[in-house]
């Protein structure tokens, strides 16, 4: 792999990893397995260990989780909230064991607790002399949401303690499997959308903002953690802790172990193996957490930016369950794509009922050689995505043949094409495609893009069965009349929405730019090309050269944008909506990079390893001062700052004559107030 070609791999896979991680931590709506998200992040770990000078500020691998999403309030936690590492077999644990002997320096193997991995949503709570006075999300591990109100609406969490003890702890959140059936059997009885699993369900019912709605979902919660004590000596080891915990009142998850060598801890691992031993709890695991004992000793192997080195989940091997395909069906999505499906004779897996299971794409469909009529196995990794995982060839009728991908979109019959090196085939028809207005009209309404309240999945199926709404700009002509006569809408529902609508007029290009769903434009690329151009029509008249030109943008974004803007249905929608009154136009403060502070105005890139910050909070610090930070040199950077091993990007800095600082020099760069003079 060339280095170009390992940078578009990077930000590819950057791309996809934060699509995921919106979707699992913001919208808990997860589309893939975590045997397929931690895939992913293995293959980014690895190119950027390879290529550490592509690596760019905002890779979501410097990122635990994901930030705050809604109107909750922020917290701000003075210790970062760490993820965990993986594990997947017994050759890794013997492996992480080894790492660990190194690091703490002794041969003597060291003490291990063994838990439960709940699948959960993370929260930090804080007590004052007994009294629970916070509770937030993790977030992306620096700053969370406030959700005080809701955890006290949570018969487990105690608000007030047995022992006056103030501190603050890490727990899990967590819907049973009995309440998550009975809530899903009431929903669907009143017509409304079921949750996918337990752990949606709670992550759902704890970020509501009305607290009544969490206390009616009958959420649960374990803690496992003390993180801080106010006061009192810290424990001296983490079974210990668990004991602390639940001396003091809260409720602890049952099962934990204190293991005293590497055998005793495969022992663990292997009864909880078995499923049916899982099958028994009435809340859902997607794992074991291994970590050593001591607090001491955990303190000596210390932490990376993201996990620490003393702790790791093991993940179990998914279930795998044989069936028969019946059909293979193929749906349409936003940007085009078929996605192959395959339809099964329904069968229990992992404790629900399947009859469906994904096929993902064609070059995964070619390998495994799935057709119509195959015995197959499926998994569902991570307890949520089914997918076929093999054929059982020696099962194969003689009848069979491969399945073939259509010629015509099978929603709208226009062309099927699938270009050189892609694994998709897509849909030409574009916005004349009913199968692509449907996902682009749920997609240019959702939160990071126009935010229409009200505007959801039914919604948009309703306009569209009533012939109501033909592209985006359709949205911005409905009438009360029209949303009055709608099943289930009456004047005051039709009110609220034509008001969410309205609004989404005001909103900056760049959710615009996102929410037109153009390919390879997410939030940060739409929020580069806003503040970059300005306008939509600048956007519009940029050439493929010029595009690429951008930091953050690249050949494979230009091509994308120039496609987009040159059909001529994309250009009359967006025609449209400015004659609409939708604003096409970034606010000056955002163009303006930054707004004021002594770097407003200025574009940098941070090289190397630095001391004092991480490249997460030097970014934020740039901004706080006005500036902005991008992932690669060129003849538009105003300064470099570089730390430790810095490389190629510092080489092309001299080369171009820009400024290049090190990371103390910067800071008095600014002290001085010498910003001004970047160039």
């Amino acid at each position: 792999m060339t280095a170009d070609e390992a940078q578009r791999t990077m930000q590819r896979l950057a791309e996809e990893i934060s699509r995921h991680n919106r979707l699992y931590h913001d919208l808990d709506q997860p589309e893939i397995s975590d045997a397929e998200y931690d895939q992913l992040v293995a293959e980014l770990m690895r190119l950027e260990s390879a290529y550490p000078d592509w690596v760019p500020s905002d890779s979501p691998l410097q990122r635990v989780g994901s930030g705050p999403s809604g109107p909750l309030a922020s917290v701000r936690f003075e210790q970062p909230v760490l993820s965990l590492g993986n594990l997947h077999d017994s050759q890794e644990l013997v492996d992480f064991d080894g790492r660990l002997r190194h690091l703490l320096g002794h041969t003597d193997p060291p003490a291990y607790t063994a838990e439960l991995k709940i699948d959960g949503l993370t929260i930090i709570v804080d007590y004052q002399d007994g009294h629970l006075v916070r509770a937030a999300t993790r977030g992306d591990g620096l700053v969370g949401e406030d959700v005080t109100a809701n955890v006290r609406q949570i018969h487990q969490v105690p608000t007030r303690l047995q022992t006056a003890v103030s501190g603050q702890f890490r727990g899990e959140v967590y819907m049973s499997r009995s309440v998550f059936a009975s809530l899903n059997q009431s929903r669907a009885a009143a017509g409304l959308p079921v949750f996918a699993n337990p752990r949606n369900a709670a992550a759902g019912s704890l970020r509501q903002l009305d607290p009544a709605i969490t206390a009616s979902r009958q959420v649960s919660a374990f803690f496992y953690e003390i993180r801080a004590l106010d006061g009192h000596p810290m424990p001296s080891g983490q079974f210990q802790a668990l004991g602390w915990l639940r001396a003091w009142g809260m409720p602890v998850a049952p099962h934990s172990r204190r293991c005293g060598s590497l055998t005793e801890v495969l022992a663990y691992i292997a009864g909880w193996e078995d499923p049916q031993a899982r099958a028994a709890l009435d809340f859902e695991i997607d794992g074991l957490v291994i970590k050593l004992d001591s607090t001491a000793e955990q303190r000596l192997a210390g932490a990376t930016q993201k996990a620490p080195r003393w702790a790791m989940a093991f993940k179990f091997a998914p279930e795998e369950v044989l069936t028969r395909v019946r059909a293979i069906t193929i749906s349409v999505g936003r940007t085009g794509v078929l996605t192959p499906t395959a339809e099964l004779e329904p069968v229990r897996l992992a404790g629900t009922l399947v009859s469906r299971a994904s096929l993902h794409n064609a070059d995964i469909l070619d390998e495994r050689d799935v057709r119509v009529g195959d015995t197959v196995y499926v998994r569902k990794a991570g307890e949520i995505i089914p997918e076929v995982v093999r054929v059982e060839r020696s099962l194969r009728p003689a009848e069979t043949v491969r399945f073939a991908f259509p010629g015509q979109c099978p929603v709208c019959g226009a062309d099927v094409v699938r270009l050189p090196g892609e694994s998709a085939y897509r849909c030409t028809g574009g916005m004349r495609c009913p199968a692509q207005i449907r996902q682009s009209l749920i997609h240019f309404a959702s939160r990071g893009a126009m935010d229409i309240e009200g505007l959801g999945e039914k919604t948009v199926d309703l306009l569209l069965a009533q012939q109501l709404v033909g592209s985006v700009d359709d949205l911005y002509r409905l009438t009360a009349d029209q949303l009055g006569g709608l099943p289930r809408f009456g004047e005051l529902s039709a009110a609220n929405l034509l008001r969410s609508i309205e609004q989404s007029k005001g909103r900056p290009l760049s959710r615009v730019l996102y929410g037109l769903g153009i390919r390879y434009v997410g939030e940060k690329v739409a929020q580069v090309l806003a503040r970059y151009f300005g306008s939509m029509d600048a956007v519009m008249a940029a050439s493929r050269e010029r595009l690429r030109e951008i930091p953050e943008v690249g050949e494979r974004i230009a091509d994308s944008l120039a496609r987009f803007f040159e059909q001529p249905a994309n250009r009359a929608a967006i025609s449209a909506l400015n004659r609409l009154g939708v604003n096409l136009i970034e606010p000056a403060d955002e163009a303006a990079r930054g707004g004021d502070g002594p770097l407003a105005g200025l574009s940098g890139v941070v090289t190397g390893t630095l001391a004092r910050m991480s490249r997460k909070q030097i970014e934020e610090f740039v901004r706080a001062q006005g500036g902005d930070l991008t992932s690669s040199v060129s003849s538009r950077t105003d300064f470099v700052v570089a730390g430790q091993k810095a490389g190629s990007k510092l080489d092309k800095a001299r080369q171009l004559g820009i400024r290049v600082l090190s990371e103390e020099e910067f800071f008095d760069w600014i002290a001085k107030g010498e910003t001004g003079m970047a160039r």
